[in-house]
């Protein structure tokens, strides 16, 4: 009856997690998703629309730089964050030239007021420009996958439609539901082989009347750059709209709180790791790869391989599918996991490395 045992995983609250990216998505020419994962099971519930701090070294320098979620916690073992390009833009340029899959790093989070949890409403409308999509994605998909009674109408603006970030998502997800619309406006679509049958231009008040006639009895989010939600604001003031329905999220420096608590889990984190001696640390030695390293403990087989650059096939992460079953042939663990291994299969030796936990030194033949 084992695989009826609960499953036990962490939810995300607020503070420093070590995370791992398990794939990364062209969205566009300049646009990539980075997507991460727990080495431990971690349920990563957020409000969507909220953001993350990444924590990063970029030429000896520490540096902070926080992301919207553009995924939604209807997801919830795993999120992503959506990063363009910025000419001159030194993390920007950094993740797209360096992070890749199986790079681990750290991020504060999640925190943020912007998200459509705490206002509630039945009718929406979401009013993105570039790479201010992201956080409203998070929640059209949250809305999707959660069949939510709302009537939501999507405003994007491109500057051209191959810088339509999401795109095939966007008409997949509007497509379905008839209470979703989906408006997009390319500011040009002149470049060669840019064929575009819709909005263009500069949005402005007829053409978002058009596409939104009742948009004053709307709650509305806004993202994009500064002088887009400028604009949105200018425009909505003169239209008479009540602008304590209006909600916007800037992309600009890391606000100071947040600066200032990701410096404090830092600092912690830095005077935890001095305090672990080195001879606590528990070597897992990889025999068939004639490979090993130290970790702490507490840490997973699994963790071992992946900082070795060992595959060990994984689905569930939570010891029920039996995927990533190894034989250990020396040492003990404390296997934690949720059926996906017999008990056959425990007495010849084998163990789940998702929910194995080194006591000691051991050895596994992998």
């Amino acid at each position: 009856m084992s695989f009826l045992n609960p499953v036990t995983t962490q939810t995300w609250t607020n503070g420093r997690h070590l995370v791992r990216c398990v794939k990364v998505i062209q969205e566009t020419w300049d646009t990539r998703t980075f997507c991460f994962m727990a080495e431990q099971p971690v349920m990563f519930f957020f409000k969507p629309g909220q953001f993350v701090t990444l924590e990063l070294e970029i030429d000896g320098q520490q540096v902070m730089r926080s992301y919207t979620i553009s995924s939604s916690p209807s997801v919830p073992y795993s999120f992503s964050i959506t990063v363009k390009r910025i000419p001159g833009g030194m993390v920007s340029n950094w993740l797209h030239e360096n992070l890749g899959v199986n790079d681990e790093l750290a991020v504060h989070g999640p925190v943020g007021n912007f998200n459509v949890i705490d206002y509630p409403a039945d009718k929406v409308l979401m009013l993105s420009g570039g790479v201010g999509i992201t956080p409203l994605m998070s929640m059209a998909r949250w809305f999707f996958d959660t069949n939510a009674a709302v009537d939501l109408q999507f405003v994007h603006s491109a500057r051209t439609p191959r810088d339509i970030i999401f795109h095939r998502e966007l008409e997949h997800i509007f497509s379905r539901i008839p209470e979703f619309g989906l408006h997009i406006v390319c500011e040009r679509s002149d470049q060669l082989g840019d064929a575009w049958a819709g909005f263009r231009g500069y949005l402005g008040l007829p053409m978002l009347e058009l596409m939104v006639p009742d948009l004053m009895e709307r709650e509305i989010f806004c993202c994009g750059p500064t002088p887009y939600m400028a604009a949105i604001k200018q425009l909505l003031r003169g239209k008479g709209f009540d602008m304590s329905h209006y909600h916007e999220e800037s992309f600009g420096a890391t606000p100071l709180a947040v600066q200032e608590t990701v410096i404090e889990h830092v600092e912690q984190a830095e005077a935890e790791a001095e305090e672990l001696d080195v001879a606590d640390m528990i070597s897992v030695e990889f025999r068939q790869s004639g490979k090993s390293v130290r970790i702490q403990p507490g840490d997973t087989v699994h963790t071992a391989a992946a900082k070795l650059g060992l595959h060990i096939p994984k689905a569930c992460g939570m010891g029920i599918c039996g995927t990533c079953r190894v034989p250990l042939t020396a040492g003990q663990v404390d296997m934690d996991h949720n059926g996906g291994i017999t008990d056959d299969d425990v007495a010849e030796g084998y163990i789940l490395s998702c929910c194995s936990k080194p006591l000691g030194d051991v050895v596994v033949e992998y």
